[in-house]
């Protein structure tokens, strides 16, 4: 028998003071330390800078001392990272006292205390070493906010207590008076170079960094004379455990929802076609089964949701399978479980509706900044693994015990109860209201495939506005925090209002959909009305008198239809009737917002019902918004290129180009290939790489992009072609060199599929070159396929003589009369077939003028794809001299690898008698071919 007693509470107090004197101790310790070790062990290194060294230069600056030698520069690290949560509690505590009802400069300091230590993290941890212009704008951020800081200390403190305000002006005014001479001999160093004047310029430094910790040391005196103690209390945690677990089951219930269509996807890629595996759709439409009332009963008790949430995770697990159809029936399993899962809470009672409500927008988002930071592919869906991602064992692992958790744990919100299933589903609602309940399920489903297409990922919207190089806005590899921003505003502005005016509902009103309809095509204004709308739409549908089964069977199946409609409108070519969905996007843009229409209160409708979010709830859900915000900021931050992009080979002037189709990143087994695809792109030491079949920003694909990890790891600059909204499978650039100007076209296409093309203009050692990346129609439409070649070779001709590099994918045979491709491209762009006597192609072809061939290799595709990679390698002639002999005589000079210098090899562990690389080896050849320069060649 359970104890009557109530559970022993266990408390913990101390002094707040002991905090600011520990920040105190940490700081100091953390430079001196760096300064007595680095003048130790490495005093002449770190006294010398770029215009003197020892004796004329005898003190070390903070950023030689930190930043620039081992052991000095990690113990700092160290201490400097225990010290920063001291450092978080202190502009908590200063806040804390401080704040006041009738003024604002409390707040006004905790923003500048957060930003302060963030600036001072980063000039600390970016050195002048790793990056001199990153570290100085940090540095100088940091010395910005500690104006507002430490004056606004000043006026903080309280009269009655002058001897700290004394200590605050003397320290403050001492730090700035320092910083006039500081900068006098700095620009005696850098401007006038002036032996010496860098140790002066260092003394005062140094000055400064022991006045900014005396300040914050003087906050020790507060809190003392406050008699401020902190209290933890054992207990207190509960709630926010409780409510981190919910937010992490509704990521994994997303996670599983958006790999469903990832994973039945590989059926269709690999039979160009539907397959049937599409029917898989159909298992999100298990709410059906909520008809009978005892499985109602069942599923909307603590132990069946909790059996749901279990078969659940069947979609993380299924990772564990090498074969594609026994993970998709487990993720079937899983989206059927969580489907009714979905019904059950979202029919909850207000209260609960709304906290779901906020679960959703939250469980987006951080799927959203899990695929940020993973390079574009959820780590606990099943198409990713430890080798290409995954971080599946981990997911599971969290899962469990999350789900332990809503076991165990005490009510906190209010929990569904139905005697019957109509108690749960017919509301004392409008009689309106009750008429229209497929509308609040048309709502439903159009918000889920928004959010999903448009927000899958954080760069799908970016990638939508990208019209090339030169960059006139954001980048997709770089700038997905933004749209991560938009949504956690448009999440927090329910929140906010139902803080401030509990009785507003401002977000369903036709004057908020007017919005939404005007910036639907207006990239971030879309992310943040579509986060906005989700408590209203979810409680609206909450409150339709359509039974559970039906309203949110009904959510679902126009889901699918979604699912579908917008593949049609792609893959139009493939499917039947497809003809009639051609490029019509914009169709199914129209009517997802005419779907949502419905939620919101036109003057024909009943009032929808009010978000009731208590103000605990308020408060956990606008930290989780702020936390998972600053987590995508330091993502990005993290993802960051810093190294110099530059090409492999410069001295000889090697430009070595590739060209493949990656049959959309999906591997032979239905993994992703981004990592695979990056091995043999390193091996290979390519330059310039063509990628097709790439545009994967769509539900059906996982919104990922292919180009994360390939550009991020080895370097490359990228263009990605012509959008998802431009309705072609994709084109992307990687390249060594910058790329000056590109242009995206879309290739005539009077019957069969749209063909992207890409033009660019690098700059490669100084001189231009033209490299052009296509991918034709299919064989099923000629007309297509003349045309589209009639138009590359226009582009190419109307730049000649410019040395050009043409990838593309043709589908032709190599010689092949007009109309067939090859000439249109040969002959018209008055262009060179890689390698004229190879009459073993189809579809990938490779061709160039202006430059001088040394190299051409097939590389098989192994498990990879089902199409091989072409490289070609070419020199560009020294900058001012064209080609000395460009006759075929000339560029034939057929040559065994040995006969030319070891910078044109090709890898040899690709020979086939080697046994090839994970798969691959040099294909139809057996080796590559190799080609001398020709007599008199100026290089």
């Amino acid at each position: 028998m359970a104890s009557s007693k109530p559970p022993r509470r266990l408390n913990v107090v101390f002094d707040a003071a002991h905090i600011a004197t520990l920040h105190t101790y940490l700081s100091f310790a953390a430079f001196l330390s760096a300064l007595f070790i680095g003048s130790a062990l490495h005093y002449t290194k770190i006294v010398k800078n770029g215009v003197a060294g020892y004796p004329e230069e005898w003190f070390p600056s903070v950023s030689a001392t930190i930043g620039d030698l081992y052991p000095e520069r990690s113990i700092f690290h160290i201490l400097i990272a225990l010290n920063s949560g001291p450092r978080f509690i202190l502009v908590l505590l200063q806040y804390y006292l401080h704040r006041s009802a009738s003024s604002r400069l409390s707040t006004l300091l905790l923003c500048c205390g957060v930003l302060r230590t963030l600036a001072c993290g980063g000039w600390v941890y970016i050195t002048s070493t790793d990056d001199h212009d990153w570290h100085d704008i940090l540095m100088i951020s940091y010395l910005l906010f500690n104006i507002p800081w430490m004056f606004g200390g000043i006026a903080a403190t309280p009269a009655s207590q002058p001897a700290t305000r004394r200590r605050r002006r003397t320290f403050t005014y001492s730090f700035f008076v320092a910083l006039l001479p500081m900068v006098y001999y700095f620009i005696q160093h850098k401007v006038h170079r002036i032996p010496g004047a860098y140790t002066l310029y260092s003394i005062f430094e140094w000055s400064l960094i022991i006045l900014d910790i005396l300040f914050d040391s003087v906050l020790a005196q507060d809190l003392k004379a406050a008699n401020l103690h902190v209290h933890a209390s054992q207990r207190s945690l509960a709630p926010v455990v409780n409510f981190l677990c919910d937010v992490y089951l509704a990521y994994v219930n997303w996670s599983v929802f958006t790999s469903l269509t990832p994973t039945l996807f590989y059926f269709s890629v690999w039979t160009l076609g539907i397959a049937g595996h599409e029917f898989s759709l159909l298992s999100i439409l298990s709410p059906l089964f909520l008809r009978n009332p005892q499985v109602l009963d069942v599923c909307c008790s603590r132990p069946g949701r909790t059996i749901l949430y279990v078969l659940t995770i069947a979609g993380i697990v299924a990772y564990a399978s090498n074969s594609p159809l026994v993970r998709l029936l487990a993720v079937m399993l899983a989206n059927s479980a969580l489907s009714i899962g979905f019904a059950v809470d979202w029919s909850a009672p207000a209260a609960s509706a709304s906290y779901q409500s906020i679960l959703m927008g939250l469980g987006w988002l951080l799927c959203s900044l899990s695929k940020h930071a993973n390079h574009s592919n959820n780590p606990i869906w099943p198409i990713v693994n430890e080798k290409s991602g995954g971080y599946n064992k981990t997911g599971l692992v969290l899962a469990c015990l999350a789900i332990y958790n809503f076991y165990y744990r005490s009510p906190t919100v209010p929990q569904i109860s139905h005697k019957k299933e109509e108690d749960a589903t017919i509301r004392s609602t409008p009689t309106a209201m009750r008429r229209y309940w497929f509308l609040d399920s048309f709502a439903l489903g159009s918000l889920i495939f928004s959010l999903h297409s448009l927000l899958g990922d954080s760069t799908t919207l970016i990638t939508m506005s990208w019209t090339g190089y030169p960059i006139k806005g954001p980048v997709p590899l770089l700038h997905g925090s933004l749209t991560h921003l938009a949504q956690a505003l448009g999440l927090a502005l329910p929140v906010a209002f139902a803080s401030f005016s509990p009785s507003s509902n401002f977000f369903a009103s036709p004057i908020w959909f007017a919005y939404g309809c005007a910036r639907y095509f207006g990239g971030l204004n879309v992310a943040v009305f579509l986060m906005s709308i989700i408590p209203g739409v979810l409680l609206r549908t909450g409150y339709s008198t359509g039974s559970v089964a039906r309203t949110y069977a009904v959510a679902f199946f126009v889901v699918s239809l979604y699912y579908v409609g917008s593949v049609f409108t792609v893959a139009y070519a493939f499917v039947p009737g497809g003809q009639y969905f051609r490029e019509k996007t914009n169709w199914v843009f129209a009517i997802q917002m005419l779907g949502m229409a419905s939620a919101f209160n036109w003057p024909i409708s009943s009032p929808a019902p009010r978000a009731m979010i208590p103000p605990t709830l308020c408060r956990k859900a606008t930290n989780a918004i702020v936390g998972i915000t600053i987590l995508s900021l330091v993502v990005t931050m993290y993802r960051w290129p810093g190294a110099v992009i530059k090409p492999h080979r410069t001295g000889p002037r090697i430009i070595r180009a590739g060209i493949w189709t990656v049959h959309f990143g999906i591997d032979d087994e239905g993994r992703d290939s981004q990592r695979r695809m990056r091995d043999l792109v390193r091996d290979m030491e390519l330059d310039v790489l063509g990628l097709l079949e790439t545009d994967l920003h769509r539900p059906v694909f996982g919104n990922r992009d292919l180009t994360r990890v390939i550009a991020e790891e080895l370097g490359y600059h990228v263009d990605l072609g012509p959008g998802p909204n431009k309705h072609t499978w994709g084109a992307t650039l990687l390249s060594k060199y910058p790329i000056i100007k590109s242009t995206h076209h879309l290739l005539p296409s009077p019957d069969g599929e749209l063909a992207p093309a890409i033009h660019a203009v690098l700059d490669v050692y100084g001189s231009v070159v033209h490299v052009m990346v296509v991918h034709n129609g299919q064989e099923e439409t000629p007309l297509d396929r003349e045309l589209q070649s009639k138009e590359v070779g226009r582009i190419m001709s109307e730049v000649y003589p410019d040395p050009t590099i043409f990838l593309g994918y043709l589908v032709t045979r190599p010689h092949a009369d007009k109309p067939w491709p090859y000439k249109f491209i040969i002959e018209d762009g008055r262009m060179h077939d890689i390698d004229k006597d190879d009459h073993a192609r189809w579809c990938e072809y490779i061709a160039y003028r202006g430059l001088y061939r040394t190299s051409y290799a097939r590389v098989s595709h192994g498990t990879l794809t089902d199409t091989e990679l072409q490289i070609g390698q070419f020199v560009i002639p020294r900058y001012g001299v064209g080609i000395t002999n460009d006759t075929e005589a000339g560029r034939y000079l057929r040559a065994w690898k040995e006969e030319l210098p070891e910078d044109h090899w090709l890898p040899h562990a690709y020979m086939p008698t080697e046994g090839g690389v994970n798969g691959h080896e040099y294909d139809k050849f057996g080796t590559p071919l190799y080609y001398k320069f020709p007599e008199g060649a100026v290089l």
